[in-house]
């Protein structure tokens, strides 16, 4: 064959045709990045919302086991065998189970307490410690505090709870917008039962039963999980209580042997009558104080924005020779509110917020005998349930999420419509806050009934 006839017989794409097929193939490629794009973002939709709904789950069910047992004493809670108190209204309440403190310098012994007996506080001015024993004050059972951006009510809780950060835009700043609440109770799970042959007992000064108390000594059985003698702190107060009363007293300590200090008591500590089923605790350490509050940290973990909010448990001041943490428990949580139901006199119920429990804006309850002339937020001691409410964000940005994909609901803005972030209807916004509008939000709401409320 010769060489033009070869030349004739070969065939190849035309320049028009290789673009046409380069113009398919993009759109061919262009298709398949969209549908992936497309599944992707839905897939980091779909795991933020999964995230996020067991963040809200896991925090609402940590502060509740914690919200249920304020102001437990022991086992002196509601429907015990103190007397009924008649009200105004007919109703008959319990009678008021709180201890009887003969220690001199109570708040001396208390974790996260800024305002001693004798200050004031939000408007309230406490008395000073009397020179006889008194009932354990209201105010120091639980408080709580509710804050918009810039201030909080009833009080500032930097005033009033040691240890935490106040408000502000910086890292580990507690974030603005966010409640704060401190709860006491009795740790159930520690002191040393008293009356077993052998182990912990009572020492009377003088025969019978009605005698005061001479000493205490601390033998812990270890078979049913009693703590240490070596876990009664040196200038510690102790706690005697069985379920019907308590005690609170200071003591020398002597190698586990308490013995009540005349010089830093009020009065003489005698034998608890009746005594049902009576225990030592380390007032201290037992007595636990749990605050909650958000604080600002960053959702990378460099120290730098974008920023979210950490849910923060804090027990004792974060005392570790008592006992004490400061544990996050979860990130994402944006806002933290709480509604107190408080029964009155008259056994009514009502949800307030802090500022109108701490000023008493309802009848308070009837109060027992007490030195002190006045019960400062009396109202605190009758909450019986507390509406808890947070704000979970899903953590990462997402930067293609429309207004409609970000708009969420928080009932305590008193709307009931999803708006989006940027919406004048929420009463605090996210940047308002220092955080992104590109998360995806959820409110988790629970309502905590308090077994040991005391009306």
């Amino acid at each position: 064959m010769s060489r033009s006839n070869r030349r004739a017989t070969q065939t190849g794409l035309s320049l028009i045709e290789l673009m046409i097929a380069m113009v398919l193939g993009l759109l061919v490629a262009a298709g398949i990045i969209s549908v992936f794009i497309s599944t992707s973002s839905s897939n980091r939709v779909q795991t933020q919302l999964a995230t996020l709904q067991e963040t809200g789950r896991f925090a609402i069910s940590r502060m509740s086991d914690d919200l249920r047992m304020a102001n437990g004493q022991y086992c002196t809670n509601s429907g015990g065998i103190a007397k009924p108190i008649a009200t105004s209204g007919g109703t008959y309440l319990d009678g008021l189970r709180a201890p009887i403190v003969y220690a001199k310098n109570l708040t001396g012994g208390m974790f996260d307490v800024t305002t001693p007996m004798g200050g004031s506080s939000g408007g309230n001015n406490y008395p000073a410690v009397p020179s006889n024993q008194y009932t354990f004050p209201s105010f120091l059972s639980m408080r709580g505090y509710d804050c918009t951006t810039s201030a909080c009510t009833p009080d500032d809780p930097n005033n009033t709870v040691a240890g935490i950060p106040a408000m502000g835009a910086a890292l580990n700043d507690r974030v603005p917008g966010t409640a704060v609440l401190t709860v006491r109770y009795m740790n159930p799970s520690r002191g040393w039962a008293i009356g077993r042959p052998g182990y912990t007992h009572i020492t009377p000064a003088t025969a019978g039963s009605a005698s005061s108390v001479s000493s205490i000594t601390i033998a812990p059985d270890s078979s049913v999980g009693e703590p240490p003698t070596s876990d009664f702190k040196s200038g510690d107060l102790a706690m005697l209580a069985d379920c019907s009363n308590a005690q609170i007293f200071a003591v020398d300590d002597s190698s586990g042997t308490l013995s009540p200090d005349s010089s830093k008591n009020n009065g003489t500590i005698t034998l608890q009558q009746p005594s049902s089923a009576p225990r030592l605790f380390d007032f201290n350490r037992d007595f636990q104080t749990v605050t909650y509050y958000v604080k600002r940290v960053s959702l990378n973990n460099n120290g730098a924005a974008p920023y979210t909010g950490e849910l923060v448990r804090r027990v004792n001041g974060a005392d570790l020779p008592h006992g004490g943490s400061e544990d996050p428990i979860v990130q994402g949580v944006e806002r933290l509110d709480f509604k107190y139901g408080v029964e009155d006199a008259n056994g009514m119920t009502s949800f307030l917020s802090a500022s109108d429990i701490d000023s008493g804006k309802v009848t308070c309850p009837p109060s027992a005998p007490n030195p002190l002339g006045t019960d400062p937020g009396c109202l605190w001691r009758a909450v019986k349930s507390i509406e808890v409410s947070i704000l979970v964000d899903g953590q990462q940005p997402l930067y293609t999420l429309t207004n409609s994909d970000m708009s969420y609901v928080y009932n305590v803005d008193g709307s009931n419509t999803p708006k989006p972030p940027s919406d004048t209807s929420h009463t605090i916004k996210p940047t308002d806050q220092g955080f992104v509008n590109q998360l995806l939000r959820r409110q988790f709401t629970a309502l905590v009934s308090l077994r040991n409320f005391n009306p």
